[in-house]
């Protein structure tokens, strides 16, 4: 028999239950990058993140025999509602075993959940935050994860989400290039050269991060912005913005950040690059110890792949060369370094410009993350 229990999230031993079943189930895939523990506790503490302002979540697990056997969040984004008209639930941090009655469990708790509370489709998986992973890998589940940026799961998640009847929402493509074929046209940076000469756009590059730390709030605000077309787009509140730009502070690498502005010193641009530690994150397995801090920084002097997570202009700009100017500076940036390989990671289809861009300079999809959705 499964019983699925409610997660009371002021309980230390009933979150640690919800969090290490993901390590347990994962354990020996040489694919999964663990999160880190305090990430995910984060996300189960109401008075630490930002999504409980105006929102609301709940988390279960799946018991058969006394041992977990899956798990679940269920979501409501109040403001993503408000923003789109809709009435959708949310859910999130999914894992089962390989049972598709351990699976329907779970799902159909999500489905009660979001009846009561006048909604009437749910969607996911999708997270607390921009920078949260999207979908279920349905394409590239033999490569390795990128880091904590993106979803991992087994191949078999598919067929348990499908069976009970959901259908694709939207998918998030990932594209990888090499150094060796990443040569843009000649007037791609020909353009660049120009909008740059004239004044119509500049490049910052920063040396630390105290001097990206003053651009914090600009950079934050522009990216709010830029996205508005995108399909999982909503107004961030200043928290939201904080909150991820306090995450992405502590992970960049400042010379892999590269901001445009025009020519009233206004961000209208943005290309956010980060080496992949993967591998080091596999080695601490979710722990940051003193010893992993040192791991993590040697990671990022050896590793030869970098992540492009978060590249775009602000949509007022496109066709007038900051778009041209973007894909110049991402050259450079891989191609000035001891990079060999790049990743644009989960781009989604509604980003049309930027996936046809990436095509034309040889760029390849090789992992695809569905969004799911089904009335209830």
């Amino acid at each position: 028999m499964i019983q699925i229990q409610q997660i009371d999230v002021t309980s230390k031993t009933q979150v640690n239950q919800f969090i290490q079943f993901h390590y347990d189930l994962y354990k020996n895939c040489p694919q999964w990058v663990p999160p880190f523990y305090s990430d995910v506790k984060v996300m189960l503490n109401p008075q630490k993140h930002p999504f409980y302002d105006k929102n609301e979540a709940d988390f279960f697990v799946a018991i058969q025999d006394g041992k977990v056997v899956g798990r679940i969040a269920a979501l409501e984004n109040r403001l993503f509602n408000e923003y789109h008209g809709k009435k959708e639930a949310i859910f999130y941090l999914y894992d089962s075993i390989d049972d598709q009655q351990v699976s329907d469990a779970l799902l159909n708790r999500v489905f009660e959940w979001a009846k009561k509370r006048g909604l009437d489709t749910v969607i996911g998986p999708k997270g607390f935050t921009i920078f949260d992973g999207y979908g279920i890998q349905i394409e590239g589940n033999d490569l390795r994860q990128m880091m904590t940026m993106m979803n991992f799961n087994y191949p078999y998640y598919r067929q348990l989400v499908e069976n009970i009847g959901f259908e694709k929402e939207v998918d998030f493509v990932s594209c990888h290039l090499t150094t060796a074929k990443f040569n843009l046209p000649a007037p791609i940076h020909e353009i660049s050269r120009r909008v740059q000469e004239r004044g119509t756009f500049k490049v910052l590059r920063f040396k630390n991060k105290k001097e990206l730390a003053g651009w914090a709030g600009k950079i934050g605000q522009a990216y709010n912005k830029t996205f508005v077309n995108n399909w999982e787009y909503y107004p961030l509140s200043e928290r939201e913005i904080k909150f991820n730009l306090d995450n992405l502070m502590s992970a960049v690498v400042p010379d892999l950040i590269k901001i445009i502005v025009n020519k009233n010193d206004e961000v209208v641009g943005f290309m956010f690059g980060f080496p992949d530690i993967s591998a080091a994150l596999q080695r601490q397995g979710g722990r940051i110890t003193p010893w992993g801090i040192v791991d993590y920084m040697l990671e990022v002097k050896r590793t030869k792949f970098i992540s492009l997570n978060g590249v775009g202009v602000l949509p007022e700009y496109h066709g007038r060369g900051g778009n041209y100017l973007m894909m110049s500076e991402m050259e450079k940036t891989i191609k000035d370094s001891s990079f060999t390989e790049a990743e644009l990671t989960q781009v989604a289809e509604s980003a049309v410009q930027m996936r046809r861009d990436l095509e034309n300079v040889g760029g390849r999809a090789y992992k695809n993350h569905r969004v799911y959705h089904k009335k209830i």
